[in-house]
């Protein structure tokens, strides 16, 4: 089970986007890098296409797991996570701070 998921509130806890929040739009755990919405902007330089003009458009760039910390919904902080096993052998989400549950 991972940690930070599809759709989950981050906050940016290193680098030059530190502080920022959003969501996650999509995470790549073979090389342990999410890309979190409107952080981490680039410029990237496109030539135009049949489909497409060019020109230079701002994308979101992917950001290391280690540098985002997931914010739990229910006390609204940024907190570590923890695994646990529910008694019907599920594995579930866990806030350190606040004891509950992360869907």
């Amino acid at each position: 089970m991972r940690k930070i998921k599809k759709k989950d509130i981050v906050v940016v806890i290193a680098g030059k986007d530190k502080g920022k929040k959003g969501e996650v739009i999509k995470t790549d755990f073979v090389n342990n890098k999410v890309i979190v919405s409107k952080v981490n902007i680039v410029k990237k330089h496109s030539k135009p296409t049949q489909n497409e003009p060019g020109g230079i458009k701002e994308i979101e760039s992917p950001i290391h797991i280690s540098n985002v910390q997931l914010i739990c919904p229910k006390c609204s902080k940024a907190t570590k996570v923890k695994i646990s096993i529910t008694n019907d052998n599920k594995k579930v989400r866990i806030c350190k701070k606040c004891g509950e549950m992360i869907l």
